[in-house]
């Protein structure tokens, strides 16, 4: 084989190989969905990714609980649920109103559309859009029993797929 043969062939493995990786980097989906279930099996949920948990007390308009959150991220796009136990189940409604404006305020924007689900194994379930600051987040807020959930979509507005949002929020069940 002469050199100018070898070094054609060693060219083309190696754009081949070049070519076999952009492929394949290509063909690596950006969500890879899988259940979740809570920390505590209470809510199941599909995610884009491998999500990691942490709790924290959080101030619920004077009710104070702790708050277990679980979240993914993807492409700069947040995917999580909240979830808290308040003492009593009266307290729920409430807790929930609490936890919705909690969450406009801390994205500095403002409710462009709000509708409630029907959902018979989680009254008060309802749905919101709110945008600010160029930011987008797309949540679903349900109690039961003693049990508040937020499931939310949060990041740059043109970043947010409605799709996976619909995914990730259409998958949450409250257990």
């Amino acid at each position: 084989m002469s050199a100018m043969a070898f070094i054609s062939l060693s060219l083309l493995r190696k754009t081949l190989f070049l070519a076999s990786l952009a492929w394949l980097q290509a063909c690596t989906p950006t969500y890879n969905w899988r259940e979740t279930r809570g920390p505590d099996a209470s809510y199941a949920v599909l995610m884009p990714a491998k999500p990691s948990s942490h709790s924290r007390p959080v101030d619920l308009d004077g009710l104070k609980v702790t708050m277990t959150m679980t979240a993914a991220e993807v492409d700069g796009v947040t995917f999580a649920v909240g979830t808290a136990e308040v003492p009593e189940a009266a307290q729920a409604g409430p807790a929930l109103v609490a936890m919705k404006t909690a969450m406009v305020r801390n994205l500095g924007g403002t409710i462009k559309q709000e509708r409630q689900l029907a959902a018979p194994a989680a009254p008060g379930t309802s749905e919101i859009e709110v945008t600010g600051q160029g930011r987008l987040m797309l949540a679903r807020f349900a109690f039961r029993d003693r049990r508040v959930y937020q499931a939310v979509v949060v990041g740059k507005e043109k970043e947010v797929s409605r799709e996976a949002a619909d995914t990730f929020l259409t998958s949450f069940k409250p257990g």
